[in-house]
């Protein structure tokens, strides 16, 4: 099978919300089997390996977004000119598709790797987090789309939810009562004023974005116009350029918390990750190099990693596609990245 018959195959699975995720899993554990791969099942992910102690592995998940509207069949790849359109030929079946092919063109004697194909990944990473202590080789390539531009870094996250507590009375007579959305209001500000003042002044010249950032998504509180508020909640997303704003924020949160009524949730804190020690390598494979500020399966691993996919990045769109020439550029790309790693072994 080419390429493009691969991408065929795995965008023919429904893997929504892992609706299919054994049927695909039992292609690409048969595909495998045919170049002496030893294969294991973890839950619903699948490790293949030919080495006890391969240095390079790729990370790919199956699972694809739902989608609202499309033209034609999603799970019938639809070639257009360069195009293939389907459901996750983007994000990221493409990338599966390429490292997949790229084994059956090398010498897999002299060539030692692992491959990893995990669940979940739209929704919570929970196929990663179930197979991250399984991972042997210290050297990742994750297959996200990137039009063949290296990704070398990503921002960390800090995600927190803060609950404010009031005293609830009817809006008549405010001051029997203790309106937790001022309270709300009022940490706003503070944190607002220690983002401007400290976290945008320290910069990270290796990210687009090069400095940690700040976001209130969502606000919720009070039941009813003529009630004071007993209760707010609050959920702020910070994207995480310095590791050491981790802790530095948190302290901060802390700190002034310390007036209000109030409950700290930490839901996410994943430093901020830099792989400098292959950029020579990824300047000879490629004219540019890139960080992102959003979060992929090597934010949770503990290993160098590269991202690198085909393109473009039509991810969460109607219509998803990738171009067939972009998918045989990745195909020879991952070719020479696993002869490499092996080579420096």
């Amino acid at each position: 099978m080419d390429v493009k018959e691969i991408l065929k195959k795995l965008v023919s699975y429904n893997t929504i919300k892992d609706n299919q995720n054994k049927e695909i899993m039992d292609f690409i554990e048969i595909y495998l089997k045919e170049y002496n791969f030893t294969i294991k099942r973890i839950d619903k992910c699948l490790i293949a390996y030919n080495s006890e102690k391969p240095n390079v592995g790729f990370i790919g998940h199956t699972d694809t977004v739902a989608y609202e509207s499309w033209d034609g069949d999603p799970f019938t790849l639809e070639e257009k000119g360069d195009k293939l359109i389907g459901l996750g030929a983007c994000d990221m079946k493409g990338g599966l598709a390429a490292m997949l092919s790229a084994i059956s063109k090398l010498d897999l004697i002299k060539n030692e790797l692992a491959l990893y194909f995990t669940n979940d990944e739209e929704i919570s990473f929970e196929g990663i987090k179930k197979i991250r202590e399984f991972i042997i080789p210290e050297n990742i390539i994750i297959g996200e789309p990137t039009n063949n531009i290296p990704i070398y870094g990503t921002k960390g996250v800090l995600e927190v939810k803060i609950e404010f507590y009031g005293v609830k009375c009817h809006s008549s007579t405010p001051d029997k009562g203790v309106n937790a959305i001022y309270a709300c209001i009022s940490f706003i500000e503070e944190m607002k004023q220690f983002y401007e003042k400290k976290l945008k002044h320290e910069i990270i010249p290796d990210f687009e974005v090069p400095y940690t950032t700040m976001n209130i998504g969502m606000i919720q509180g009070g039941e009813s116009v003529n009630s004071v508020a007993g209760k707010c909640e609050i959920s702020i997303d910070f994207r995480i350029a310095k590791e050491e704003h981790l802790k530095t924020i948190e302290e901060k949160i802390i700190e002034l918390l310390k007036q209000y009524d109030s409950r700290l949730i930490v839901k996410q804190s994943i430093p901020p990750k830099l792989n400098k020690n292959d950029i020579e390598f990824l300047e000879k494979i490629s004219s540019k190099k890139q960080t992102k500020c959003y979060l992929t399966e090597g934010s949770y691993i503990d290993k160098n990693f590269i991202i690198l996919g085909p393109g473009p990045d039509t991810s969460h769109q109607k219509n998803e596609y990738v171009n067939l020439s972009s998918l045989k550029e990745t195909e020879k790309l991952y070719e020479k990245i696993i002869e490499f790693y092996n080579e420096r072994k």
